[in-house]
């Protein structure tokens, strides 16, 4: 008797299951349930997939490890991204969302009030991953968690930024949008360069954007090049360059060419890092002329100067740029997430056998030179 009540309901269950999937298909065929977003989600449907979300991000994002996200820095870097790629959806201070993100469903929501009461790893994965179902993408460079999380260090100021301070953030004083033309680019496209690099092409100051001015007209449209293709990996660049014409990338790559190198004294990357001892960058140039035989690294100045006529165009000049950029790049070479041109791979045999310390210290010399081409070598 047991049993058999054991298949009644087996069979009970069964049924309403297949007449259940019969519905629903009969339903999705008829087309009778709108999926125009302008009616948005039932009550209930909004709830299911908002309390479906918020247990998914809970638990997806749990052990991710959180970096120092209070480097002004890392905040700048974010904030020139957030301008670029998420105030049409989310809005800033001071400015509303696109009336056309508004109508969408589900609507993109203000940020403010969502950032209080998320954790940073919270957020870190909603940025990364983005969310299905959503208009939220994910990262477009996957592996550059260093720029997802110069977003999350951004989003934690935001609930208590100011109109005021988040425009001195996205273009500093002095550095007003329209105030670089280059003919034949679109303006909007000029503003988007202006917004870290700086009306100067200097990096506007901070090690949070690499100085382009004076640099190899080569050198910038091959990574613009590899930018808008994905070989150079990042989401930052890559929004940008992936809308520019094959004339936009030789257009830019000439004007940040031409642009000037500063007067002596102003041209150092060094000063982004106070406290830097001359033994540090003793020891970094030393690597830099020498290399380290027996951890075989072969010396940088071969390639990247400082000295006249020792590289080729399609090599970037490294004497005066930011140590922080440096650094970083550095790392990301030998993690393996930087990508770049035809020429990047020469570059794997170089990283492999730095240590961190050799990183920061080869950064620290070339910071602390003149910025431009033809930078002399320091001198013992």
């Amino acid at each position: 008797m047991t049993d058999f009540r054991i298949r009644q309901r087996v069979t009970t269950i069964v049924g309403f299951l297949v007449l259940a999937g019969l519905i629903g298909g009969v339903v999705m065929v008829s087309g009778v349930v709108p999926i125009k977003a302008s009616s948005g989600h039932w009550p209930v449907t909004k709830w299911v997939l908002n309390f479906s979300k918020a247990r998914s991000v809970a638990l997806h994002s749990s052990g991710i490890e959180v970096p120092p996200l209070d480097d002004p820095t890392l905040v700048m870097k974010g904030a020139g991204h957030f301008e670029t790629g998420c105030v049409q959806c989310h809005g800033s201070p001071g400015r509303p969302a696109s009336p056309v993100a508004r109508m969408m469903t589900a609507t993109p929501p203000a940020l403010a009030p969502k950032v209080r009461v998320r954790d940073p790893e919270e957020l870190f994965y909603i940025v990364k991953h983005g969310i299905k179902f959503t208009g939220m993408p994910g990262w477009p460079a996957l592996n550059r968690d260093d720029e997802v999380w110069a977003i999350v260090a951004f989003l934690q100021q935001l609930p208590d930024m100011e109109e005021e301070a988040y425009g001195e953030l996205v273009v500093p004083r002095g550095d007003l949008n329209g105030a670089v033309e280059v003919e034949g680019v679109l303006p909007s496209i000029v503003e988007a360069c202006v917004r870290c690099h700086g009306t100067d092409g200097l990096g506007r100051g901070t090690g949070a954007f690499p100085k382009l001015a004076g640099q190899s007209r080569e050198y910038l449209e091959e990574s613009l090049r590899a930018y808008a293709a994905g070989e150079r990996h990042s989401g930052m660049m890559q929004t940008v360059a992936a809308i520019l014409s094959a004339d936009d990338c030789v257009l830019l790559a000439e004007h940040y060419a031409t642009l000037p190198a500063p007067d002596e004294g102003g041209s150092s990357g060094i000063s982004n890092s106070p406290g830097v001892s001359p033994a540090r960058i003793e020891r970094g140039r030393r690597i830099a002329e020498e290399g380290l035989p027996d951890q075989d690294v072969p010396s940088c100045v071969d390639c990247h100067g400082p000295g006249e006529g020792l590289r080729a165009d399609e090599y970037p000049q490294l004497s005066g740029q930011y140590a922080d950029y440096l650094e970083l790049q550095l790392r990301l070479f030998k993690s393996g997430a930087r990508g770049g041109s035809d020429t990047v791979d020469l570059m794997s045999p170089v990283v492999s056998g730095l240590t961190d310390v050799d990183m920061r210290d080869v950064a620290a010399y070339y910071a602390s030179l003149p910025w431009g081409r033809e930078a002399e070598p320091m001198r013992k």
